[in-house]
């Protein structure tokens, strides 16, 4: 039997967060929704998901920190990690990498083609 594959989404917009659920939703992808960093790594102590798409501009913690966090934890460091942010200045994407991102995704997202891309990433 195949398991779905499953996505965290951390991200603080209730809109965005919404958009990227239900794509991710109508194409059979497993998510799971957490407001902020804090949110997120109280999740990851019952189970890793195969993805995660993490806004930069968190409240508290921002999500560069928590990669950097996840990336530094043997449990939580293969986990691929996708910036999706507003973010898009190339200074900006080479932070997103730096900080230990797996890939990078620019606001607003291309509804047509953001499922697509996420196979992408998973298959990197």
């Amino acid at each position: 039997m195949n398991r779905k594959i499953q996505i965290m989404i951390v991200e603080d917009h209730p809109v965005n967060l919404k958009l990227v659920r239900d794509l991710l939703e109508m194409d059979g992808f497993e998510v799971i929704s957490c407001p902020d960093a804090e949110d997120a790594l109280r999740c990851l102590k019952s189970g890793n998901p195969d993805m995660i798409l993490m806004d930069v501009g968190l409240p508290g913690m921002n999500g560069l920190e928590l990669t950097q966090i996840l990336k530094a934890d043997e449990k939580t460091r293969n986990i691929k990690i996708v910036a999706v942010t507003a973010f898009s200045m190339k200074t900006d994407r080479d932070k997103v990498m730096d900080a230990g991102c797996d890939g990078y995704i620019s606001k607003p997202i291309n509804t047509r083609k953001f499922t697509e891309q996420i196979l992408q990433l998973l298959k990197c």
